[in-house]
């Protein structure tokens, strides 16, 4: 039957055009700098803070946390100190609405940022049948919702505890920075039987050193230049997408990551007043 036939049809060129998934092999990409321009809590925060989420108040004094921060360097009881400060802001905020208006903010904002190479190779490795996963130190709630737009299979980022629907202000587990992050992914290998000779990972960053140090085939991206410096000394593949222009890194210590998207605003407002003539602070908001 003719109809029969071209079922027939359609179903070999569908199986021929099929890649098997290969079970043993990830990509793991890192998100700043590396798939997005800039800092991606920085982005979702101007989101929220346009929509008056957080009061002018609270980015002020987070402001002045963050000048104390920098002043005190990114020693063990400083990072822990500011984390605590950072997860304040975030305390009693409703998870749903947050990730409702980052819905939103990801399409007004993050998409027009995300890195056309990056977004490529990520491509590359699904078409291959391989797996892809971000790993970053912004929100994971954030990280999903990047993850779900480009189709990759997931994210694990830094978890916010939750209690009733809100952020309580606590962090679960550690900040998903330098070697957490790459316990995060050892732990990722061994529940998903993933080869990690047969994985790639991606980043930027000197700080993704040890994530980079544990896969078969690791890749600098847009990298700085302590990072750079070590991908030439191992002969790492190195891919820069900056077309020319220095990568935009707006300041957000690793401390605060996780979550103060008011905080990360603050750094923002920080770089803006540095940009702006006196007075734009207290107009803009």
């Amino acid at each position: 039957m003719p109809g029969s036939s071209a079922g027939s049809a359609a179903y070999e060129v569908e199986q021929a055009l099929s890649v098997p998934a290969n079970p043993r092999a990830a990509a793991f990409f890192d998100v700043d700098n590396t798939m997005v321009v800039g800092a991606s809590i920085y982005h979702f925060a101007k989101g929220l803070a346009a929509r008056k989420f957080f009061s002018t108040a609270d980015l002020r004094r987070f402001l002045w946390q963050q000048v104390k921060f920098r002043a005190g360097g990114e020693g063990p009881e400083n990072i822990s100190k500011a984390r605590e400060s950072a997860l304040a802001f975030v305390a009693g905020k409703s998870v749903a609405e947050i990730v409702a208006m980052s819905e939103e903010i990801y399409d007004e904002v993050i998409a027009a940022r995300i890195y056309s190479g990056t977004r490529a190779l990520a491509q590359q490795h699904l078409d291959a049948g391989e797996r892809v996963w971000l790993v970053t130190a912004t929100p994971e709630e954030l990280a999903r919702i990047i993850a779900r737009r480009l189709n990759l299979t997931g994210a694990l980022g830094t978890r916010a505890e939750e209690q009733d629907g809100l952020f309580s202000g606590r962090l679960i587990g550690d900040l998903l920075h330098g070697e957490a992050k790459a316990a995060a992914v050892r732990e990722l290998a061994v529940r998903e039987g993933l080869d990690l000779a047969q994985c790639t990972a991606y980043s930027d960053s000197i700080n993704d050193l040890p994530m980079l140090s544990l896969v078969g085939r690791p890749v600098a991206i847009n990298p700085d230049s302590a990072l750079r410096n070590e991908a030439r000394r191992h002969g790492w593949e190195i891919r820069d997408f900056r077309a020319g222009r220095k990568a935009v890194r707006v300041g957000i210590p690793a401390a605060l990551g996780l979550g103060a998207a008011a905080g990360a605003v603050a750094a923002g407002v920080a770089v803006e007043r540095r940009r702006r003539p006196s007075g734009w602070l207290s107009r803009r908001f």
